[in-house]
């Protein structure tokens, strides 16, 4: 199996060493980055499986960091920081994080973490998990983190957007609860996941030119959770 690469982005040296060494033990292959300019300049900036991202940075403004390798990677993203308040969790998910975890943390719990992506990221990647799917006039493509309309417009859509996308593309026309979210997309139930869901879907919607008070696709069944009712084909 190919070895995975994790990338490390914190401008703390104490950090990176400490990070870098839990996961070179635990069999990954790590490369460091002090900050958001080297780490851009990289050649193999894409080949990360996996970018732990500080909000701190010296040189950027680490969500916008976030934000855009949700857009322009297919690398899962998982947020390290000393910021605590929910409204700052909620904020890195809906920019396209997949997990947030906070300063101080025990290397172990950011190896589980990373590990769990991984394994997540394998299952959607296997053979049996297709990467094309069709519904009312869309193809949703990803392995290229697109939406493709009937006209050929393509809108693109994050890592996190995707797996919630998906989620609804293999559940079409059945009601799914918040806990089965909870169950599905992993992270922590509570507050913070549930706005961050919100966000997604909304997103999703507005890319999909839904109706924000009338949705066709993805209708919100109050008290009970969401429902896709396309008509989708994969493959």
């Amino acid at each position: 199996m190919t070895q995975a690469h994790i990338a490390i982005l914190d401008d703390e040296a104490e950090i990176r060493r400490m990070l870098a060494d839990a996961l070179t033990e635990a069999g990954y292959r790590v490369t460091t980055f002090a900050r958001a300019t080297e780490f851009e300049a990289a050649p193999n900036r894409g080949a990360p499986d996996v970018c732990l991202v500080d909000l701190g940075l010296p040189d950027r403004d680490g969500l916008a960091v976030v934000h855009r390798l949700a857009l322009e990677s297919g690398a899962a993203i998982i947020i390290i920081s000393g910021r605590a308040q929910v409204q700052d969790r909620v904020t890195g998910l809906e920019l396209g994080a997949d997990d947030y975890i906070i300063k101080p943390f025990e290397p172990a719990e950011v190896v589980a973490r990373v590990r769990a992506r991984l394994r997540k990221g394998r299952a959607e990647a296997a053979p049996r998990a297709p990467q094309l799917a069709r519904f009312n006039g869309w193809t949703a493509e990803f392995d290229r983190y697109v939406l493709v309309a009937e006209d050929g417009t393509e809108v693109p859509f994050s890592h996190a957007e995707g797996e919630v996308l998906r989620m609804f593309l293999d559940s079409p026309k059945r009601l799914i609860s918040r806990a089965q979210m909870q169950e599905t997309l992993g992270g922590a139930a509570g507050e913070s996941f549930d706005r961050a869901m919100d966000v997604r879907i909304s997103r999703l919607r507005t890319k999909l030119g839904e109706d924000p008070k009338n949705p066709r696709l993805i209708k919100t069944i109050y008290g009970a959770g969401y429902i896709f009712l396309g008509d989708v084909s994969w493959g």
